[in-house]
């Protein structure tokens, strides 16, 4: 430790008046003094390095805070100030070894990188070998596809309920993380049968293929349950109601989008067929047929040859039996696709299922 004080008087000189070379030079001298002796540095001895260290990386090159964080993340008891500094640097470069390894990071420091930083800052929290659930709540609600997945691989990532019921939304549009949620074993009961519900037939097939003997039954048995559900549960519709309402509001000529849009967002599903039918000038069972399929893109002709605005065509998404479970990659992927139709092919296509109902 006397050799770090020595250097006091050359590192204020080196801060006030060194080149940015000098300044490197120093920060290797002060690194490798602190790595030869960290084991036996107390508290203090630390908080000094860290004030040291803080003062020499403000004007560096990145390539130097580079070889900092990856020489100070593994290390137990390295200065906490100056690897959160590192750790909230743009350069993932720079920040990554930290987010990705150093223990003395909170789960605060962590959730406040999680909150602002890149995707790329994400991912290597999620690499980390123990996750709080209030890390990867904030991982599975602002990260992407690949860190939602990351998050799902690592079994040292604790997950919130309010985390599973997320990842089984998003699942809903990503087989592959529907799997990965499948086969976690913290996975709540509800959320699981939630995630089969939603779950396509390849996707309960690669389950069943990966769970271990006693989890295929379980998968089987929440199978069995939710077919014989569903085969109670549909039936067909009663539009009478919805029809009758529609119609007086065609003959008092207020049936329009702002209509249609309200109806949605209230949740009355009969209502939005029967509006959207007589908007798009076609039978009510064509509307009712399309609105239950599992494909959204006959729902956008329907809607583009309507006119109606991406508003009220997510409204009209989000009302469908299984609008619940739409992502925001879903909803951003169908606004693309609908942006690309073009009215006139939307009108043809519609034209031809008039044709073909009658």
């Amino acid at each position: 430790m006397a050799a770090a004080l020595s250097l006091i008087p050359e590192l204020e000189r080196v801060v006030r008046h060194g080149s940015r070379a000098k300044r490197t030079e120093t920060l290797q001298r002060i690194t490798s003094l602190f790595l030869d002796g960290a084991s036996t540095y107390s508290d203090q001895h630390v908080d000094l390095f860290d004030n040291v260290f803080g003062l020499l990386i403000k004007e560096i090159e990145n390539k130097a805070r580079a070889e900092l964080s990856a020489h100070l993340a593994p290390v137990s008891n390295a200065p906490v100030q100056v690897l959160r500094t590192l750790a909230k640097d743009d350069d993932i470069a720079i920040a990554g070894p930290i987010l990705k390894l150093a223990p003395r990071l909170s789960e605060a420091d962590l959730v406040d990188v999680a909150k602002t930083k890149s995707q790329a800052h994400l991912q290597a929290i999620s690499a980390r070998c123990v996750l709080g659930e209030a890390v990867t709540d904030v991982l599975v609600g602002r990260g992407d596809r690949e860190v939602a997945r990351r998050v799902v691989d690592n079994r040292g990532a604790r997950i919130s309920e309010k985390g599973f019921s997320r990842l089984v939304k998003r699942a809903a549009d990503d087989g592959v993380l529907a799997e990965k949620v499948g086969l976690r074993p913290d996975i709540p009961a509800p959320m699981f049968r939630e995630l089969l519900t939603r779950a396509t037939a390849v996707v309960h097939k690669r389950l069943l293929a990966s769970a271990a003997p006693e989890v295929k039954s379980e998968i089987r048995d929440v199978l069995a349950k939710v077919s014989k559900e569903v085969g109670a549960r549909v039936g067909p519709r009663d539009y009478g109601a919805a029809q009758r309402l529609v119609l007086n509001l065609n003959r008092a000529g207020r049936m329009n989008e702002a209509v249609l849009a309200a109806f949605c967002s209230d949740g009355k599903y009969e209502e939005a067929v029967v509006g959207l039918a007589a908007l798009a000038k076609v039978p009510v069972t064509v509307v009712d047929r399309l609105m239950g399929a599992d494909r959204p893109d006959p729902v956008l002709i329907l809607c583009k040859a309507a006119g109606l605005a991406w508003p009220t065509v997510k409204g009209i998404f989000l009302v469908r039996p299984n609008g619940k479970g739409t992502s925001s990659h879903g909803l951003e992927e169908a606004f693309a696709n609908y942006s690309r139709l073009s009215a006139s092919t939307a009108q043809r296509v519609v034209r031809f299922w008039r044709v073909r109902q009658d």
